[in-house]
């Protein structure tokens, strides 16, 4: 496969012999999975250790600006001004902003490219692309380095032109060739839930948990220590693609079909066979057109389970303005926020770890040994959809609970609460594996070629990726509107997080398995 080899000549003969050499040196599914967790904790701890920091960089900035035209005599001679002094209106209002519009195009950069990118992948190998996508992440980082040191040079809007730079690569990308690779990591449905449940605590704890902690423990050294110690942790990260597996069987090859349908999709070259920027554009091209092609000649449980995905991706963009609404509404520095965002990391840990996976293997039905496949099938597939929906209620629930805390004492257990809906991605994402999806007449459904999940997955990530679009200017609006009404109505963002999430339930319990319409 051109997955994570580089390119060599030679005859078919020679390459099909190096991909079984290639297959040969594959490792098991749990060394698979222990290296692509470390890359996971290594790009989304290096995200968490940004995400405050740039927080505190604007805030201080666009403090500086608002006192230096209102009330100079604030402005200390040779230090910041203090934190407390900036929570007030016009200075949140306009950090809301300038976080709307930058991850707006962050996002919107990286939904653009997915699928360019993927089509990248397929050609010159999932390394290459992940590689590229240390590119832009890395220059944020520096770029914020830039802007908060050379205050008097730049001026703070400068800081809404580093997201632009996920034209090379965002998290759309990111997790439609991770989670492709780790679905086809094994065919045990209890196996592949248990990794989407690692894949799903790593990203969590180390993004929204340990990493605002650590963020904060450096932060009080210094301002700059997280962001140079992202850095670090992008090169880190350098060697564990290289280690990372391909993610296919040991019996799967190239899928070149015959059908001329088909092959635009699923076929990728030989890794000895040059791929000019026309054939790279041709190959584009064609992978939208079987996309639409499987869009438009839907499967009603796969539409229903994409509509559940964007309904919960624009539910979750909340998480966003966790760190700027706790320290707005109960008045506290960003470093303490950061620290009370990780005291949701043990239990996350242990749910999605240890509690959820032992569950799952206690509940395993027993009295299906006879039954047919369908059968099998259908009662996992129920299983899945039962326990999505309990974690979803858990996400309403916690929502609801942290919009109506009036103090800091009431926010803790409900974000608590909150947290242990972090569960409903191993569930939905154990879904897309299941033939009650039954993808129309696509070259997808046809496909028994693993590397068509990558597809799959791109469409889902797609569709989350609209979801974080729509949400990354309707919940910072939504706050800006909360700053100016006060009162109960600061919990306005997290009033439409639960309405969201519900009707991303809805649409679960909506689908139809296979068993009770064949």
């Amino acid at each position: 496969m051109a997955d994570d080899e580089g390119p060599r000549g030679g005859t078919s003969l020679g390459r099909g012999d190096g991909r079984h050499r290639h297959h040969q040196l594959e490792p098991t599914p749990q060394q698979g999975i222990r290296t692509t967790l470390a890359l996971v904790a290594l790009i989304n701890l290096s995200w968490s250790l940004y995400q405050l920091p740039l927080i505190r960089v604007a805030e201080s900035r666009l403090c500086y600006d608002f006192y230096a035209a209102n009330d100079p005599s604030v402005i200390p001679p040779h230090a910041r001004i203090p934190e407390a002094l900036c929570k007030i209106d016009p200075v949140q209002q306009a950090l809301s902003r300038i976080q709307r519009v930058m991850e707006t195009s962050w996002v919107a950069g990286d939904f653009l490219m997915t699928i360019p990118l993927v089509s990248l992948a397929e050609l010159y190998g999932r390394r290459c692309v992940l590689w590229l996508n240390l590119v832009p992440r890395a220059a944020l980082l520096t770029w914020t380095l830039t802007v908060g040191y050379f205050d008097q040079g730049l001026p703070v809007n400068a800081l809404m032109l580093g997201p632009f730079l996920s034209l090379l690569g965002g998290d759309c990308v990111f997790n439609s060739l991770v989670y492709s690779l780790v679905s086809g990591l094994t065919d045990d449905h209890i196996l592949r839930a248990t990794f989407f449940g690692f894949m799903n605590a790593v990203s969590s704890i180390s993004a929204s948990q340990i990493g605002p902690a650590f963020a904060s423990g450096t932060m009080s050294i210094s301002l700059w220590l997280p962001l140079w110690i992202g850095i670090v942790l992008l090169l880190v990260a350098l060697p564990v693609i290289s280690a990372l597996p391909s993610g296919l069987a040991p019996d799967d090859t190239p899928a070149f079909a015959d059908d001329h349908d088909a092959t635009p999709l699923l076929w990728s070259p030989a890794p000895g066979i040059a791929t000019s920027k026309r054939e790279l554009g041709t190959m584009v091209v064609n992978r939208f057109r079987a996309i639409l092609g499987t869009l438009t000649t839907p499967s009603r449980n796969f539409n229903i389970l994409l509509l559940c995905f964007f309904c919960t991706s624009l539910a979750s963009s909340d998480t966003k303005l966790l760190p700027q609404y706790i320290s707005t509404r109960y008045h506290w520095t960003i470093a303490s926020v950061g620290y009370l965002l990780s005291c949701k990391a043990v239990l996350n840990f242990i749910v999605l770890t240890l509690i959820i996976p032992v569950l799952l293997r206690l509940r395993k039905p027993l009295n299906l040994t006879g039954a047919s496949t369908r059968d099998r099938q259908d009662a996992v597939d129920r299983a899945h959809i039962r326990h999505a929906n309990i974690c979803i209620a858990f996400s309403v629930l916690g929502a609801v609970a942290i919009a109506l805390s009036p103090t800091i004492w009431f926010l803790v257990p409900s974000l608590l609460l909150y947290g242990l809906g972090i569960a409903l991605p191993m569930f939905t994402y154990s879904l897309l594996k299941s033939p009650s999806l039954a993808l129309g007449e696509s070259s997808l459904s046809t496909s028994k070629d693993r590397r068509s999940e990558t597809h799959v997955f791109s469409i889902v990530m797609l569709t989350k990726a609209v979801g974080t679009l729509l949400g990354a200017v309707l919940m910072p609006t939504l706050w800006i509107v909360a700053i100016r009404l006060k009162g109960a109505a600061f919990g306005l963002p997290y009033i439409a997080s639960a309405v969201c999430y519900g009707l991303g339930g809805a649409m679960l319990a909506r689908m139809k398995l296979l068993a009770s319409h064949m």
